[in-house]
């Protein structure tokens, strides 16, 4: 009996030592899968409200720091994800080269993507549930009124600058009346279901710079930002 009585009292410490221990590793689980960390990208809430032109890459870049800080970062590298073209054939800047090597988390902790690579392939978490604001909210997509889903890039599918010829970039996001724009659709849809039209960040053309072009086609300005670091 004594046996069998220090066995069971062994048996109980041993189950109320590793209780606590399988508890805290269900929560870190449970945490991991609904996400958790500083935000390191989001969508511009708002554009700049002069269409594609955002004051260069510069301005764009500074439009990304001050949203982030009114919405409570602390991180001051923020990035526009946008690529810019040079006269001549001479190499522009990738949006790509821009952004840092991830990995990035919505203003939910929501993982979108662990590297380069991941950002630039299938393995994109970007859709209308994961690209939000960086208040945290979702941004308007097809099907919603008015639908705000054309993000501006100018960018290739890898996120370089684009070769196609003629304005890709209206005038490297100094344009706000002839022009285009390469955008991408953050919700991942379209008019047909083809892969362009699903693709985040090279979908087509915008038929203008000005604000009105961009929201004749489904658009508002908006732009992706992530850390740059």
């Amino acid at each position: 009996m004594k046996v069998s009585t220090v066995v069971a009292a062994a048996f109980l410490v041993s189950a109320g030592m590793t209780l606590p221990v399988h508890a805290q590793e269900k929560a870190k689980a449970k945490e991991a899968k609904k996400g958790g960390g500083e935000m390191t990208f989001f969508v511009t809430s708002a554009g700049k409200g002069k269409g594609a032109d955002l004051g260069g890459l510069e301005g764009a870049d500074a439009h990304c720091n001050a949203l982030a800080k009114a919405a409570g970062s602390k991180r001051t590298d923020w990035k526009a994800y946008l690529s810019t073209t040079a006269p001549g054939g001479d190499a522009g800047v990738s949006a790509r080269e821009r952004i840092g090597k991830g990995p990035w988390r919505n203003a939910k902790g929501v993982v979108v993507a662990k590297n380069l690579s991941d950002l630039h392939s299938e393995k994109a978490n970007i859709n209308k549930a994961t690209a939000l604001s960086e208040k945290g909210e979702p941004i308007k997509g097809r099907g919603d009124k008015p639908n705000e889903h054309d993000v501006l890039t100018g960018s290739d599918p890898a996120g370089r600058f684009s070769t196609a010829g003629g304005d890709t970039t209206c005038g490297n996001w100094t344009k706000s009346g002839e022009g285009s724009a390469i955008v991408g659709h953050h919700d991942r849809t379209g008019l047909k279901d083809t892969w362009h039209m699903k693709s985040w960040n090279s979908s087509h053309g915008s038929r203008g710079c000005s604000q009105e072009n961009l929201v004749s086609t489904g658009g508002a300005g908006y732009f992706y930002c992530f850390a740059g670091k």
